[in-house]
């Protein structure tokens, strides 16, 4: 199987909390990345595989004329120079590392089918950033069984802190609206690579009023370290949000737009 959850050994809990100007408690990880061959290259495969499985990489860069490397490079990743690649860049890798964080940390099932059906690289997927399920019934639907949805921001550059975990908030409260859409999209994109039984999963979540379950919330924000503002985190307000439980997560760590662009190219190369 292409995925791993190797580097999350990377993403530690800090002492260090916060508390949102309403009283929400923030929690604050960071990411202690290491330059460690093995692990780097199975996230690579990992990380190649949530825009492009192996198996389908030769069949869709026939009549290209490109090898692997740049048939990613030029075609499916979003590009590290022009006007909006970098940024996207940034927000595909921090909603891939948080899918990470709620799957491997949270143990929610989290599908991989937001990015690899992508028509314009260099724009960033439409509808809930992440969904996680949990699922008690054993096929059948019970009121324990759990949603939760995430919403990502990332800001990697800069000389000032953006209040990207306030946008995370905002967006948040958003995601009910937009949930329906995004489970279509999951359950077609599921029945298009033949995973009919994942996709009878995402049916039991499709109609809350016939199977009611538990819904919860999120919104991480990422940094690079030497933009992280503590002061302007605690600023953040959950007042208008609909979730009385928000999770909120800030994550940190060194160079994070060096550690994107490597995994990037890490991941066209070793393809």
């Amino acid at each position: 199987m292409p995925w791993t959850s190797q580097h999350i050994k990377w993403l530690l809990p800090t002492s260090q909390g916060h508390k949102t100007s309403d009283g929400k408690n923030i929690q604050v990880r960071e990411f202690k990345h290491e330059l460690d061959e093995a692990v780097l290259s199975a996230w690579a495969k990992h990380f190649r595989h949530h825009y492009c499985l192996d198996t389908e990489i030769d069949t869709l860069r026939q009549g290209t004329g490109l090898s692997r490397a740049d048939y990613l490079t030029q075609l499916v990743f979003p590009d590290s120079t022009s006007n909006l690649g970098p940024a996207v860049r940034a927000g595909d890798f921090a909603e891939i590392l948080v899918a990470d964080y709620v799957q491997y940390v949270l143990n929610y099932w989290v599908p991989r089918t937001r990015y690899c059906a992508k028509t314009v690289r260099d724009e960033s997927t439409k509808g809930c950033d992440i969904i996680g399920f949990k699922l008690f019934g054993n096929g059948t639907p019970t009121p324990r069984d759990e949603l939760l949805l995430f919403e990502t921001k990332a800001q990697f550059s800069g000389d000032s802190a953006k209040p990207r975990l306030q946008d995370a908030v905002d967006d948040s409260a958003k995601d009910r609206l937009r949930l329906a859409e995004s489970l279509n999209a999951m359950k077609r994109q599921l029945l298009r690579t033949n995973n009919t039984e994942d996709a009878k999963k995402i049916e039991r979540f499709q109609s809350r009023v016939d199977h009611p379950c538990r819904e919860n919330y999120g919104a991480a924000a990422l940094f690079t370290s030497t933009v992280l503002d503590h002061a302007e985190i605690a600023k953040t307000r959950t007042a208008q949000h609909p979730a009385p439980d928000l999770q909120l997560v800030v994550i940190h760590g060194v160079a994070m737009m060096d550690l994107v662009n490597g995994l990037y190219r890490r991941a066209a190369n070793e393809a």
